[in-house]
């Protein structure tokens, strides 16, 4: 078990910061989470400390959420998750995680910018909702960043800020999709040997703030306004696509 005092003062508001993205706010916030945490071990060991909290984090939001989220969505979204995270697999001996960072991170910035620009240009139309076909890109792709740094929350909600979902139905869908990510994911990461002992009671010592923050995410989301839920979604997915690149392209130079 990692007894580093200062580890500890990086891991408890990261992973209190996921758990309150997991219970209201759609899992984007948790995104900067491993990039905290690497701030005092590696990204790897960070995602196999993390990877068991979030299991955990997704049996209480599927309960706070249940039966809310949307299946004709999440049908397309999931099968194309595991083609994402099959390849992360595959390719986790050779790919950079900066590099898959400083990707998602760019894109998320040029999507909120995108955005922005053309509520601008029509204030009273709303964008064109993204076919339900796109959610095999967006959903191969969130399934390959979950799995390399469990930053699957701006793909997903790049789709699905698209869509026509209110607020409950939004975080209810994303709920879902990465519980099945989540789970799923602990298969290649046992087979890949991340789930050491000291990895293990790490996780363990840090569990019982996952229930604390899902509490706290979901009290939040009752009492927030669909306006101010979108408009805070884009900002932080702004900020979020911000972090990314600024942590990659400082690992990479």
């Amino acid at each position: 078990m990692i007894s580093d005092p200062w580890f500890y003062a990086v891991a408890i508001p990261a992973v209190l910061m996921f758990a309150v993205a997991k219970g209201g706010f759609g899992g984007g916030l948790g995104t900067a989470s491993v990039p905290l945490m690497a701030l005092v071990v590696t990204p790897i060991q960070a995602a196999a400390i993390l990877l068991p909290i979030l299991c955990l984090m997704d049996v209480f939001s599927l309960w706070a959420y249940r039966r809310k989220w949307l299946w004709p969505e999440l049908r397309m979204l999931l099968p194309a998750s595991l083609i994402g995270i099959a390849t992360g697999t595959l390719l986790f001996s050779y790919m950079s995680a900066s590099v898959v960072r400083l990707i998602v991170g760019c894109v998320a910035i040029t999507f909120t910018v995108h955005y922005w620009i053309n509520q601008r240009r029509s204030a009273s139309e709303s964008l064109a909702d993204f076919p339900r076909a796109y959610a095999m890109i967006g959903g191969t792709v969130a399934g390959f960043t979950s799995f390399v740094a469990h930053a699957g929350g701006p793909p997903i909600s790049m789709y699905l800020l698209r869509r026509s979902l209110n607020r409950t139905e939004f975080v209810a869908t994303t709920v879902v999709f990465f519980a099945v990510v989540n789970y799923v994911k602990l298969v290649p990461y046992t087979w890949l040997g991340q789930f050491d002992t000291s990895n293990l009671l790490t996780s363990l010592v840090l569990a019982p703030l996952a229930p604390v923050g899902v509490g706290l995410g979901v009290w939040l989301h009752r009492r927030v306004s669909d306006r101010f839920f979108f408009s805070f979604v884009y900002v932080l997915l702004f900020l979020v696509g911000l972090k990314l690149v600024y942590d990659s392209v400082n690992n990479i130079y």
